[in-house]
């Protein structure tokens, strides 16, 4: 009996003290924030979903490079000495069209080492940490501005202009060829002229 009513004891010891917490906590107020009502106040430095303002990018390529995970795909086509791309914000000139940047915020740590080197500070850490998403896919975000239709004719159109170009440059090549041959034939003949000419 004596057995018995120990472990009685010890069961109900036990039980108070797993609940000692909980009992300490019954009378206290709540401070559980009512999300997504209420939302955490984010400090200034912050680091969560990147973002690109395409108006100021010029295809640099430095972001990618710097990304220690390759989430950032960039592809380029170098536009016509007729095109006029613009500026950035602060005065760079664009040379280039930027037909592909995407960004695979599922592979991003979030160290934000792409942010530094950009010249013209066109991508950035932002404070949106809301973008959860059921497929996978739905996380590979795509800034380029230029769509499919217009990113084929640019490309089309480079292609040309290279064509044209190298079109030019074998023509010249071959025209300075042939003046070089006639150059040599006219000296081959003026010494012939030379041998030929009797002595006095």
């Amino acid at each position: 009996m004596k057995e018995y009513l120990k472990n009685t004891w010890l069961g109900i010891w036990t039980v108070l003290v797993g609940m000692k917490i909980t009992f300490k906590h019954l009378f206290t107020p709540s401070v559980t924030i009512q999300y997504p009502d209420v939302k955490v106040a984010l400090p200034d430095r912050v680091r969560n979903r990147l973002y690109v303002n395409m108006d100021d990018c010029i295809g640099c390529d430095q972001c990618a490079r710097a990304c220690p995970v390759e989430c950032i795909e960039i592809e380029t086509v170098k536009s016509l000495p007729t095109e006029d791309l613009g500026k950035t914000s602060n005065g760079k000139k664009k040379a280039l069209w930027v037909t592909t940047f995407n960004i695979d915020i599922a592979k991003c740590c979030y160290c934000q080492l792409c942010v530094f080197p950009c010249p013209t500070e066109c991508i950035y850490m932002t404070d949106s940490y809301e973008f959860s998403e059921y497929d996978r896919n739905d996380l590979v975000y795509k800034f380029a501005t230029l769509t499919s239709t217009e990113v084929k004719e640019k490309k089309a159109n480079f292609e040309e202009f290279q064509a044209q170009k190298e079109a030019e440059k074998a023509a010249a090549a071959k025209a300075k060829a042939e003046a070089a041959a006639k150059a040599k034939e006219d000296a081959k003949a003026n010494d012939n002229s030379k041998e030929d000419k009797p002595k006095e």
